[in-house]
């Protein structure tokens, strides 16, 4: 683990410099205040501080201070080398954000064991760090597939025609289906249906972008986000990803099926304040026609999908807030 001395005394600053090294610390050393507040705002800072209480520049309670305003780096445990041994100032030292404290002259078997127990504490906050992370992706991804879940998928689905609407860029989205999906279940059983999503889910993954999305929208319908893809580009890639899916059957306890997908690509190059909804149902028009076709297809919307689709959409929304509207109306007043 990398600590910083932070030691204005050039004596000091060698004998902690030795023993650090001697107890398989990596060190970075600053002679005064300037110098260790830059050392930990690098972009790779060390996770524990050894700082002088009183330094040039800047003591060590104010870089105390300082560190502790930052949110957005991890943790940095600090402790304060210090002459003042008075309560008062050893609190005064603890509330400006120090971890702990070693008076001077320090011990080396105190300052040894105070070290051990601040990387005890960064290493447990490292565990729980990725304990939640693990966490959080779990409760985003769908557990069968290992793509996003439906609810993550159309976050994601917002903020990218947010960002498509602010910055003007275009947008595709496409709707995938596996053809033929229940009869698959129905001939080869659930767990071949399963094995038959999981790799097909693979091998789209293994096709798209790095800052493409793909998410499960429900049953054996999949929804691909592909931002900055105008119709022809999003074209290319749904007719990409059908042929790479389609072209061998996928290996199952079973024994080999073969398996189709159909894609309804919705692609706009301005995204008219459309909403998220509104464009999953034009897609959902496009992947309908491609069905229609024979399947095994991919079906571009059309502008008459977006008309059609977005004012189907808002004829819905109205009836159902003017619904709501009316079911929450109080009850009139009888009158005797």
């Amino acid at each position: 683990m990398r600590v910083l001395i932070a030691e204005d005394d050039a004596v000091s600053q060698r004998i902690l410099e030795a023993f650090l090294v001697k107890w398989g610390y990596e060190v970075a050393v600053a002679a005064e205040g300037e110098e260790a507040w830059g050392l930990l705002q690098a972009s790779d800072p060390p996770r524990m501080a050894v700082l002088d209480w009183m330094m040039p520049g800047r003591d060590g309670t104010e870089i105390c201070r300082g560190i502790r305003r930052r949110m957005d780096r991890a943790y940095t445990y600090v402790i304060l080398l210090t002459a003042r041994g008075q309560k008062e100032d050893i609190v005064n030292g603890l509330e400006a954000g120090a971890d702990d404290y070693v008076t001077k002259p320090f011990d080396p078997f105190e300052l040894r064991a105070r070290l051990n127990a601040g990387r005890r504490i960064l290493e447990l906050q490292d565990q729980l760090v990725q304990a939640r992370e693990s966490l959080r992706d779990q409760a985003s991804r769908d557990p069968l597939l290992n793509i996003l879940n439906h609810g993550t998928i159309l976050k994601m689905l917002r903020k990218e025609v947010a960002r498509a609407s602010r910055t003007h860029c275009p947008l595709a989205i496409a709707m995938i289906d596996v053809d033929q999906f229940k009869t698959i279940n129905d001939t080869y059983g659930h767990q071949a249906g399963d094995a038959v999503l999981v790799e097909a889910c693979r091998r789209l993954q293994a096709g798209m972008r790095t800052y493409d999305s793909l998410g499960r929208y429900g049953g054996d319908e999949l929804l691909a986000i592909f931002p900055g893809c105008d119709r022809a580009a999003a074209a290319r890639f749904a007719e990409s990803f059908r042929a790479r899916v389609g072209s061998q059957g996928i290996e199952t306890p079973q024994g080999l099926i073969p398996i189709t997908l159909s894609l309804g690509v919705a692609a706009l190059d301005d995204m008219r304040d459309l909403k998220p909804e509104e464009f999953v149902r034009i897609a959902d028009a496009a992947l309908y026609r491609a069905k229609s076709a024979g399947r095994n297809c991919v079906a571009l919307a059309t502008d008459q999908d977006v008309a059609e689709e977005v004012l189907r959409y808002r004829q819905e929304y109205d009836r159902f807030m003017l619904q709501t509207c009316v079911a929450n109306l109080p009850p009139p007043h009888s009158t005797m």
